[in-house]
């Protein structure tokens, strides 16, 4: 299975910012992106554009929105749509990102509309999944990952099954370790991941086996070999790290 190592650059970099910090990526894997390494990044909106130029015609190297709304177009004030995304170059989507559910409120019955709107719309889905500490501590890790799965995927049209091995993503990030400096120890991933396979397996059935599980959670160049090393661990999800190019780097390169 294709390794995926993805960035999310949240509200950082401007335009000319993220054009560098592109092509710095672009100049260090000219010789091409290893064949088993798929390169993501979801840029700020304003920037999809620059960074899809950057990566046209770049192997194995791919442009993301970290958010839109489930509709075609409409009265949806400082909202964006997929059309939109796709006209600036973005064939891969963000949805449930833990800052979209705890920071903006986004409901469980909201992150499903988006999944399968995106995946109706043609865009390759990253679906982020994990729980807070205090469900963590309570022992319900498997409940809050069955609830946000079953959610997002139960209601997929019967259509689009066939293709989500190669369209949908599953990145876990456990909440308390995300932009904290915390990351989940080896046990508590491959606990999380096990538990994400098998309920992936009760929801799609053989097809869960074909799909990558992502861990994002305060990764960094000196625990992506580590993190990456696991079982059920199919690639990163970046956030800070993911900022500066040599680190960044540094972390596919794991």
């Amino acid at each position: 299975m294709q390794k995926i190592i993805a960035a999310n650059w949240k509200m950082y970099k401007t335009r000319p910012e993220a054009a560098q910090t592109a092509a710095e990526l672009a100049l260090a894997l000219a010789d091409g992106t290893p064949h088993d390494r798929l390169v993501l990044v979801f840029p700020p909106f304003m920037a999809v554009d620059v960074v899809a130029e950057v990566f046209t015609g770049k192997k194995n190297l791919a442009v993301g929105g970290q958010n839109f709304y489930p509709a075609g177009q409409g009265a949806f004030t400082g909202e964006i749509s997929t059309g939109m995304l796709n006209d600036v170059g973005a064939t891969w989507v963000l949805v449930g990102h833990s800052e979209r559910r705890h920071v903006f409120n986004e409901s469980d019955e909201l992150i499903a509309r988006k999944t399968a709107f995106a995946l109706a719309q043609g865009f390759k889905v990253m679906l982020c999944v994990g729980e807070m500490l205090h469900e963590r501590e309570a022992g319900r890790l498997r409940d809050v990952l069955s609830r946000q799965l079953s959610t997002a995927l139960d209601p997929l049209p019967e259509a689009l099954s066939g293709a989500l091995a190669e369209r949908l993503v599953v990145a876990y990030e456990p909440v308390w370790a995300i932009g904290t400096g915390k990351v989940a120890g080896p046990v508590e991933v491959q606990e999380a991941h096990a538990a994400l396979r098998a309920l992936l397996a009760d929801i799609l059935g053989e097809t869960a086996a074909e799909l990558p599980i992502l861990y994002g959670g305060s990764v960094k160049p000196a625990n992506a070999f580590g993190l990456v090393g696991l079982d059920n661990v199919d690639g990163l999800l970046v956030g800070a790290s993911s900022l500066e190019a040599q680190s960044f780097l540094q972390i596919i390169g794991s």
